[in-house]
C-alpha cells in the first residue's frame, strides 16, 4: 500500500480552547496550526501556543478565513505571529478562487514584508478547474516569497479526479510530473472527505510536511469513532470555537481517534501528558 512508506506527516489537532492541553499538548512539540483570531482574542489560546513555541514546535498562524469568512489584515497577522513566537503565516486566500487568492496573498505578502522578513510566508492553492490549479500552483512556486505551500481539503461530496477537489490527486500529479520544488515546505489545511485515510496514502510523498483538524476531537466529542483503516463516515459536526463543554467520559474515544489519525499520517508525536 502506497501510506506504508516510512514517511510520516505531523498532524496539528484542533481543540477547543479549554480542552488544547487535554488533547493538542504534544510531545514532543512538534508542529502547530493556530487560528489568527483566536490568538489576539483568548489570552489562554495564546499562552498555551506560545508555550508550545517554546517547547520547540513550529507554530503556523492561519489567517482566519475558513473561519470568519475573510482573512485577518497581514498587521494582524503579524501580530499574531510575534504573541505566539511563530515561524510562519498563512497568507490571506479566498475559497475555491485561484485568480483572487493570487490577488489577495500577493498583496498580503508585500505588506507583512514591509514590516518584517521574520516569518515565512504560506500560500494556499485554490481553484475552480484543473487549469486554474495549474496556474495557481505554478504562480506561487515561482513567486519568491512563498517559503511553503498548503493544499486545502477536498470537501466535495462526491469523488472525483479534478486536481482542484481532489488533494490527493493534486499531489499526486505533482509527484507525477515532476513540479515538487526542492527547498518549499509543503502541508495539507484540514481534513476532507475521506478524513484520516487519505493520509495512509499521502505518507507516500515525503516533502508533505504537516496537516491539521479537528475531526478527532468533534467526532470522538459526538460518541464517534475514527478506524484506523475506515470505513469513514463524518457527520454534521460543530465549528471548535462554538464548543463549550466536552463529557470527560468522552475524553478516552478523543485520545483514540488522534492516535488513529496519527497512526495513518505516520505521525510518532503523542499527547503530553499534564504536569
Amino acid at each position: 500500500m502506497a501510506g506504508d512508506a516510512a514517511h510520516g506527516i505531523n498532524v496539528s489537532v484542533i481543540a477547543p480552547s479549554a480542552y488544547l492541553r487535554d488533547f493538542a499538548a504534544q510531545d514532543p512539540a512538534t508542529v502547530h496550526h493556530v487560528a489568527a483570531q483566536r490568538v489576539l482574542a483568548d489570552p489562554d489560546y495564546r499562552a498555551f501556543f506560545r508555550e508550545e513555541a517554546e517547547l520547540g514546535a513550529t507554530v503556523i498562524v492561519d489567517n482566519g478565513v475558513f473561519d470568519l469568512g475573510e482573512s485577518l489584515p497581514p498587521a494582524a497577522l503579524v501580530l499574531a505571529a510575534r504573541a505566539v513566537r511563530a515561524q510562519e503565516i498563512i497568507l490571506p486566500d479566498v475559497m475555491r478562487d485561484g485568480p483572487a487568492t493570487i490577488r489577495a496573498s500577493d498583496l498580503a505578502a508585500r505588506q507583512i514584508l514591509q514590516i518584517t522578513a521574520e516569518f515565512r510566508l504560506c500560500a494556499v492553492v485554490h481553484a475552480a478547474d484543473d487549469r486554474e490549479w495549474n496556474q495557481v500552483y505554478d504562480h506561487f512556486a515561482s513567486c519568491g516569497y512563498a517559503g511553503s505551500i498548503a493544499f486545502p481539503a477536498s470537501r466535495s461530496r462526491e469523488p472525483s479526479q479534478e486536481l482542484a477537489k481532489n488533494r490527493l490527486a493534486a499531489t499526486a500529479y505533482l509527484e507525477e510530473t515532476g513540479r515538487v520544488v526542492p527547498g518549499l515546505v509543503y502541508r495539507l489545511l484540514g481534513f476532507g472527505r475521506t478524513g484520516h485515510l487519505e493520509l495512509i496514502s499521502q505518507r507516500a510523498h515525503p516533502w508533505i510536511s504537516s496537516v491539521d483538524g479537528a475531526a478527532p476531537v468533534l467526532l470522538g466529542m459526538m460518541g464517534v469513532r475514527m478506524l484506523p483503516r475506515g470505513p469513514y463516515d463524518k457527520p454534521p459536526t460543530p465549528r471548535v470555537e462554538t464548543v463549550g463543554h466536552i463529557d470527560p467520559g468522552r475524553f478516552a474515544l478523543i485520545r483514540e481517534n488522534i492516535q488513529a489519525a496519527r497512526d495513518a499520517a505516520g505521525c510518532p508525536v503523542k499527547i503530553r501528558e499534564a504536569r
